[in-house]
């Protein structure tokens, strides 16, 4: 796996070993920041505070980094993940930008003093058909971890039901293979 656009385009992610992470592919985490790039809503990455929840390998984390994020703040509970997280912010060396949370997405309580600015761009890649994402959405609209006008990028699985809610709005979705790929924002902002 590899970086797809930026100042580390063409440089190798590493990656944890195992089953456990199902890391998005180079197709759709480009065509993910195509639309990030072009659209009229999304945030505009250049120095953004950027969330990869349910990190994984922090490709998308990662991705936006090498795309002119200012700061990523990586949430990830297993140890091999956040071994290679930590391997990929040296390589890179992305110390001082980034940081590793170890703590449960869908339990991630008040955004810490040390998080000082809330977030404007989430990733949410959780494992798919268990109900998670929706939980860390709570989590990260009850702990004020997001700046108003945050967008969230959240992956699932293509065949779950459809999302409907009555805090997040959907923007845009796309479907890559067995993923879909939904852009929403909150629809009131309580700060």
């Amino acid at each position: 796996m590899r970086i797809v656009g930026g100042k580390f385009k063409g440089r190798a992610l590493v990656t944890p070993n195992g089953q456990n992470t199902r890391p998005t592919s180079d197709r759709a985490r480009e065509a993910i920041f195509n639309i990030l790039a072009h659209a009229d809503w999304a945030p505009n990455l250049e120095g953004a505070r950027v969330m990869d929840v349910f990190a994984g390998s922090g490709a998308l984390g990662f991705e936006a980094m090498s795309r002119g994020a200012g700061f990523c703040l990586f949430v990830e509970t297993d140890e091999a993940a956040r071994g290679a997280i930590r391997d990929n912010v040296e390589t890179f060396g992305l110390f001082g930008t980034t940081r590793v949370h170890r703590r449960d997405a869908t339990q991630l309580g008040a955004r810490p003093g040390s998080q000082a600015e809330a977030f404007n761009l989430v990733f949410l890649d959780p494992p798919y058909r268990k109900g998670l994402g929706e939980k860390a959405l709570d989590a990260l609209v009850s702990g004020n971890w997001l700046s108003e006008n945050a967008i969230i990028v959240f992956e699932r699985a293509a065949d779950e039901d459809d999302f409907v809610t009555d805090v997040w709005q959907k923007i845009n979705f796309k479907t890559y293979g067995a993923a879909q790929v939904l852009f929403l924002k909150q629809k009131i902002f309580n700060s």
